[in-house]
């Protein structure tokens, strides 16, 4: 190991004319730099070469340094960064793999580099959530937050998340990546399905021979039932407001949506929706919605701006989930649903037409 690392090596590297013989130097040094039996003189004496190394004018000879240094975590920050800024070849491993650069030397590579060391980051083992940003905020292009979002090692935080469908909901691969990461907040998934549902939107109005008024009906259908498929069974009350309250915010939760989530048996979406259209704690709703009364949800739902002639449909549809299991078989939400739409035409057939009819139209929409 010792003669790999003589006086006599360094001088003949810096005779030698020939960048094959640089770079060759330059691979068995720093493999040598790997050996845990290097005496301290003999580490320092191969960061000196490296030092010297990073500024041959061959890319060659520093192509090997990194190759051979990308993992090594003793390899001296100094030495790390300038291969890390070097040409493409010489920094993408380095950028990748290499423990010894900081989230601030990556942070500021990732403001100014280009889309392939962008990626580059974004594909190493751990990103923390401030590189994360960073690589949102300053992404050359789409394909460099697919890559970020892609990497299950990469920190997310939903402002993060909320950043790439912002400037790159539109992008199919990054649609892609974000519908397939297994820990999406459910907030961002709903506004993941509404960018889908207006894609959806516009297609249907370039391709398709419809109207306005019928590619709108179709997309609030579509993208309805995907979001009550949102919720997992036994979502936290927490998550369900925060999906609750985005979807008011954005006009998008609609009475058609909750009462579809409720013909579904989803009593904790409906929950959610009548405490934050009425302004009550949840606590409070549940306790009006439950209540062995009829007045209580009665009084909630006046408080919450839904149509009047909905009421009968909602009453109906909690009264059903309180007393009904699904039966467990396939499709057993479907034949849930079904069961309380038939009780409530059933139920109701003394509602007045005007009434009935709009009833009729909505349950029509939550069938389809």
């Amino acid at each position: 190991m010792a003669s790999m690392l003589t006086e006599a090596d360094v001088q003949r590297l810096m005779a030698s004319p020939s960048s094959d013989v640089r770079a060759d130097t330059a691979e068995k040094v720093a493999q040598a730099f790997g050996s845990a039996a290097l005496t301290p003189a003999e580490r320092q004496l191969a960061e000196a070469i490296f030092r010297v190394m990073v500024k041959d004018a061959e890319v060659m000879v520093r192509e090997a340094l990194a190759r051979h240094l990308k993992s090594n975590p003793d390899l001296p920050k100094d030495v790390a960064v300038s291969l890390a800024k070097d040409v493409e070849s010489v920094s993408l491993p380095v950028l990748e793999f290499s423990s010894v650069l900081s989230d601030t030397d990556l942070i500021e590579i990732a403001r100014s580099a280009g889309a392939e060391k962008q990626a580059a980051i974004a594909r190493r083992a751990e990103v923390s959530s401030a590189v994360a940003e960073a690589l949102v905020d300053h992404g050359r292009t789409p394909g460099v937050v697919a890559t970020l979002v892609a990497n299950p090692g990469a920190k997310l935080s939903e402002a993060v998340l909320e950043k790439a469908i912002e400037k790159h909901g539109g992008d199919v691969a990054v649609k892609n990546t974000l519908a397939n990461r297994h820990d999406l907040p459910v907030t961002i998934a709903e506004r993941l399905v509404a960018a889908v549902s207006e894609s959806l939107r516009e297609y249907l109005l370039t391709k398709r021979e419809l109207s306005a008024d019928q590619a709108a009906d179709l997309v609030l259908q579509a993208r309805e039932r995907a979001t009550v498929a949102l919720l997992p069974p036994g979502a936290k009350s927490t998550d369900v407001v925060d999906l609750v309250r985005q979807l008011r915010d954005h006009q998008r939760l609609s009475p058609s949506l909750i009462l579809r989530a409720l013909c579904l048996g989803d009593i904790g979406f409906f929950e959610a929706s009548m405490a934050v259209l009425s302004n009550t704690s949840i606590i409070n709703a549940r306790a009006l919605i439950h209540d062995e009364g009829r007045l209580g949800l009665q009084s909630l739902y006046a408080r919450t701006g839904l149509p009047t002639p909905l009421y009968p449909a909602f009453r109906v549809a909690v009264d059903m989930v309180r007393s009904t299991q699904y039966d467990g078989g396939e499709k057993d939400r479907e034949r849930f649903a079904s069961k309380v739409i038939e009780r409530v035409l059933t139920q109701y057939e003394d509602m007045d037409a005007e009434n009935l009819d709009y009833l009729l139209r909505k349950l029509k929409q939550l069938a389809a």
